[in-house]
């Protein structure tokens, strides 16, 4: 069995979907923090048979609209002090701007390149984000 130490203060993003957590890493821009960052895929679970965790080793501003649209079911736990102090709340976030291009070529996103990307939560149950501009939905 492999053991990762805990972290004294920084944050520990458990319970991603077994195999996001790359997807999570760039989007957050994780890979340009000057501090440890370690990634955790495939950890067994009881709730969730597999997941992945994220464990930064500095405290830092998190984007939470990014994760509330990864995942909602992501867990975020403030450490300070070896004691988790916060679990600030991840929800799907009613509009992201600029987190995912619309892949529509006749969007007008396309043809003016300095417009936002902004989507709109469609609907909840099913995620389903749609562009602000075309409506096309995300996947």
């Amino acid at each position: 069995m492999m053991t990762v130490s805990s972290i004294e203060n920084g944050i520990v993003l458990d319970h991603i979907k077994a195999g996001k957590a790359m997807e999570l890493y760039k989007a957050l821009g994780l890979d340009e923090l000057p501090c440890l960052v370690a990634i955790i895929t495939n950890a067994y679970s009881n709730k969730m048979g597999r997941k992945d965790i994220i464990k930064i080793d500095a405290e830092i501003e998190l984007n939470l609209d990014i994760i509330g649209y990864i995942d909602p079911n992501i867990t975020v736990n403030v450490i300070k002090n070896g004691v988790n102090t916060k679990q600030p709340k991840v929800e799907p976030p009613e509009k992201i701007e600029n987190i995912i291009k619309c892949k529509n070529p006749r969007c007008i996103t396309s043809v003016e390149q300095e417009l936002p990307n902004i989507f709109k939560l469609t609907d909840r149950k099913n995620m389903v984000y749609r562009c602000i501009y075309c409506e096309s939905k995300t996947k």
